[in-house]
This record gives structure tokens, C-alpha cells and sequence, in this order.
């Protein structure tokens, strides 16, 4: 016996195309990533819905829990930190240009709301967060290298400190709402980065941070 498969009748609604949730998706990501740098992570969701233009049913259905969200916030925040440092190696010829470029760069990304997020309640080791943040740190790894090896960066200095003092001068103050601190955060990285450059005018105190050492104790705070 063989059997038919009916066509679909004039009133069956269409699946919505897979495009739309992807763009809704990307929409509620980066609407959280905002929230999370103004607010801190613990932002209400309701609100971040109606940032990113979407009903509440559909942040749910993408994001059951809070820590989902704060999940891919976190892996979308460091791709993207990760995409400007390889852009600046490859776009720069200078070595210490590239350097100077990725870090006001990873600045406007918002890398140090990574800090505060990474201390929410969420799967910090989950294989995806690990393998995007190995990415990262090899991505600023060859960035700094090449730096010293075009004797452009003084040798005292590790990458774990170059993180360090990104982290902490574009950490965000959630609630805060400082018009005006993107001008102040640039302005002193730009003063970090004066002292990164050979020659060197002192001696630095201890030895350099390195990427163990940070992973060991919370983003360096």
C-alpha cells in the first residue's frame, strides 16, 4: 500500500526563515552586551528585549536563563576583541602600531566589562569560552612578540601586564553613566602605552604578569 503526502493547504503558515532568528538572535547579543557595560549583568532582561526590538517571548526562546545569555555575551565580546587584534597585525606594518591599534580597539569593544560578566554564575569553562579566549591570547601574544622582536616594546613587560592594564582602565563602572569617559579611557591608555615603548625610563618593580597568572586570579583585579 503506498500513501500521499498531502500539499501543504493555502491557511498552513510558512516556517519563519532561519535568517530572521539569526538576526534576532544577533539583535538580542548585542542589546545585552550594552546592558551588561551600562548596568552591569545583572540588567533586566525585559529591558534588553525591548532594546533589541524583540518581543520577551522571543529572548526566552533563544535564552531560557539568564546565564545563557550572559554565555553568549561573553563568546561574542571576545570573538570580537580577538577579530581586532588580527586585524591589526595584519594591517599594520609597524609592530608597536598594531599593538597601539588593538588596544584603543579592544577599548571601544568594551573588552574590560568582561571582567565583572565572567563573574556571573555561568560555565566559565565550557569548551567554546576556552577555545575563543586560547584565540585571543594567542592573537595578543603575536602582537606583543613582535613588538619586542622589532625592538619597538621594552623586554620587562609580559602580556599578562598589557591585559592587566587593559582590563582595569576600561572596566566599567555599571550605573555610572560618565558621558564622558571613553575620552578619559583612551586618553590614558595612550599614557600606558607611552611607557610600553623602548627605551624604557625605569625599572619595573617585580617580574611580568603573564596569561596563567590572570586566568589563576580574575581577570587581574
Amino acid at each position: 500500500m503506498t500513501t500521499s503526502t498531502a500539499p501543504a493547504g493555502p491557511h498552513r503558515r510558512a516556517p519563519r526563515p532561519r535568517a530572521d532568528a539569526l538576526r534576532n538572535r544577533e539583535r538580542i547579543v548585542t542589546a545585552a552586551r550594552e546592558m551588561f557595560v551600562e548596568f552591569g549583568v545583572q540588567a533586566p532582561l525585559d529591558e534588553i528585549a525591548r532594546r533589541a526590538g524583540v518581543g520577551n517571548a522571543t529572548l526566552y526562546r533563544n535564552f531560557p536563563e539568564r546565564a545563557d545569555l550572559v554565555h553568549e555575551v561573553v563568546l561574542s565580546l571576545t570573538a570580537r576583541v580577538t577579530e581586532r587584534a588580527r586585524e591589526a597585525a595584519e594591517q599594520e606594518s609597524d609592530p608597536f602600531a598594531a599593538l597601539r591599534r588593538f588596544t584603543h580597539a579592544a577599548a571601544d569593544e568594551r573588552v574590560g566589562a568582561l571582567c565583572p560578566m565572567l563573574g556571573g554564575d555561568f560555565d566559565k569553562d565550557h569548551p567554546e569560552l576556552l577555545a575563543e579566549r586560547e584565540r585571543l591570547e594567542e592573537a595578543v601574544h603575536g602582537l606583543v612578540v613582535r613588538a619586542k622582536q622589532a625592538g619597538r616594546m621594552r623586554a620587562d613587560v609580559g602580556v599578562g601586564d598589557l591585559m592587566v592594564a587593559l582590563f582595569q582602565l576600561t572596566r566599567p563602572l555599571p550605573g555610572t553613566a560618565c558621558p564622558t569617559m571613553d575620552r578619559f579611557v583612551h586618553r590614558h591608555l595612550q599614557l600606558f602605552l607611552d611607557g610600553l615603548e623602548t627605551p624604557a625610563r625605569s625599572v619595573l618593580p617585580g617580574a611580568p604578569a603573564t596569561l596563567e597568572e590572570l586566568r589563576r586570579d580574575a581577570c587581574g583585579a
